[in-house]
């Protein structure tokens, strides 16, 4: 079944309402601004939220502005969608299990993890099922966030590319990312805590059925690729493999099949983990940014 946004040839992608909601899609394969609804009414509202919830399947990542809410209704509405989780590095409010804060300003150490595309936490075995991200404090300009959809980028790899991969299935780490500047024993015992996870480079959205591409900045390498029709000799392994891998990283950096959001107080995203990466833009400094997110616990690919 193909569930993209592409309108047919020549036919423009325009706003339209659904129940309350108006919605205004932003580009041509991913992404929609809602008006006309508070997410703190969502969290209390059956209907409201499966409108959303609708919605957030149809477009990947939903975008809303002025969204005045409360902590607690911004982890209300996220636990809608299932129970949330704790991040092991970056931990959460002491006040409001499950809800992180992503603060940069001066006093920030340098690190550059946001600024990658990337699918959250595909180090664990059962990855988030998505996120509700919002602006608490903004830089004037900068401090953009991209998101992409997976599915449109595996639609559109050429056949041959597509009939190779499927299969295969690739080991996702913390250690190779999080925990490289760790010290080694800090490093082995994040390790220890969170071992590397193996996931198809081929999933299956579990709501919508759709085929997606699920290798990002955390995948290390294929484990399953060393096969008699995949290898002949030695070139075709180690180098081999590692160039189809970072082939297919690179397809999330295609701008066909991203959208890009500027933010602004109490403006919040929406996010299908399942079915998307995202990339912090860091050109912001010395501005301020500060951030929370909730993370919703998710299944384990197939």
């Amino acid at each position: 079944m193909d569930h993209t946004l592409a309108p047919p040839e020549g036919a423009p992608v325009r706003a339209h309402h659904r129940g309350s909601i108006k919605v205004e899609p932003l580009t041509c394969t991913i992404g929609a601004e809602l008006s006309g609804v508070n997410l703190g009414d969502a969290a209390r509202d059956d209907d409201l939220f499966e409108e959303i919830r609708s919605l957030l399947l149809q477009y990947k990542v939903l975008f809303l502005r002025d969204q005045d809410i409360t902590r607690a209704e911004h982890v209300a509405f996220a636990e809608r969608f299932g129970a949330l989780e704790d991040h092991p590095v970056a931990g959460s409010d002491p006040e409001n299990p499950g809800l992180v804060r992503i603060y940069k300003d001066l006093d920030s150490p340098a690190e550059h993890y946001e600024n990658a595309l990337h699918t959250d936490a595909t180090w664990r075995e059962n990855p988030p099922m998505g996120a509700v991200l919002r602006c608490i404090e903004g830089p004037p300009v900068g401090g953009d966030t991209i998101w992409v959809n997976m599915a449109e980028a595996y639609r559109r790899l050429p056949e041959d590319i597509r009939t190779k991969i499927r299969g295969l299935r690739a080991r996702h780490s913390i250690e190779a990312t999080f925990g490289a500047a760790m010290p080694q024993e800090k490093r082995h015992a994040l390790k220890e805590r969170f071992p590397d996870a193996e996931h198809p480079v081929v999933r299956v959205h579990p709501e919508t059925g759709e085929e997606i591409l699920f290798v990002n900045a955390f995948a290390t390498h294929f484990v399953n690729y060393h096969t008699p029709e995949n290898v002949r000799f030695g070139q075709d392994f180690a180098p081999g493999a590692s160039l189809l891998l970072n082939y297919l990283i690179g397809q999330a950096a295609i701008p066909e099949y991203q959208v890009r959001w500027r933010w602004t107080p109490n403006s919040v995203a929406i996010w299908d983990n399942r079915s998307t990466q995202h990339y912090a833009v860091q050109d912001y400094w010395p501005a301020v940014r500060r951030m929370e997110r909730a993370g919703i616990v998710g299944d384990r690919p197939f």
